[in-house]
């Protein structure tokens, strides 16, 4: 079986070559193996070992390959767009794209109002026992390359919650997804009965999205 894994891992990666050679030098697989690696990492219980690995190889990617980056950022971006019209009911809410942004709503009672944010690295930790809610509906969206994000949800809230990380980690009460491609479509059970209803929208290239209940 370890046999096996080996070969297929050696023909992905001369297929890889193949296709990209032009683009693939010697700096560029060092970068790949590292975020291989901090993937792996990651997915045996490593994680603070596995994001540096992820991190630094990252930043050789970037550092290498800086117009593929922004390409990728860009496409991001667009989605972005195409999606904001699409999360939100009405109008009545906040949009904005940054390079970087950081919400500290854990430390004190904040308004909660509908949120549509981009951002290349951003970090958000929302405590929903502390929100003070503006309308009985609120849309929170969380979109972009790197992010962070910490959900603590009381009882007497309904949440909806939809994310995808593509590389990373999902983290919930129940279970535990880290790796690639990490995706979750979940709704509290007193949703539909609850006065209060808050959804979240979460995408991100690379990052961690934690949820807990209280």
């Amino acid at each position: 079986m370890e046999k096996n894994s080996g070969i297929a891992f050696v023909l992905i990666g001369l297929g890889i070559c193949l296709l990209f050679g032009k683009w693939i030098g010697f700096f560029t697989v060092v970068a790949l193996l590292l975020v291989a690696a901090g993937i792996q990492q990651i997915r045996v219980g490593w994680p603070k070992r596995g994001y540096v690995l992820l991190g630094v190889g990252s930043v050789m990617l970037l550092l290498d390959h800086l117009m593929l980056v922004i390409g990728i950022g860009l496409i991001s971006l667009g989605f972005f767009y195409g999606k904001v019209k699409k999360a939100h009911r009405n109008d009545r809410f906040h949009q904005q794209q940054t390079f970087m942004s950081n919400f500290d709503w854990d430390r004190a009672p904040w308004v909660m109002q509908s949120l549509s944010v981009w951002h290349v690295l951003g970090e958000a930790d929302v405590d929903l026992s502390l929100a003070l809610p503006e309308e009985n509906e609120t849309v929170l969206m969380f979109h972009g390359l790197l992010g962070d994000i910490d959900i603590v949800i009381p009882e007497y809230y309904g949440v909806e919650i939809e994310a995808f990380i593509l590389f990373g980690s999902i983290d919930t009460s129940l279970k535990r997804e880290t790796g690639i491609m990490n995706r979750l479509n979940w709704k509290s059970p007193n949703y539909e009965t609850s006065e209060y209803k808050v959804k979240f929208i979460v995408f991100y290239l690379g990052g961690d999205l934690s949820i807990r209940m209280v």
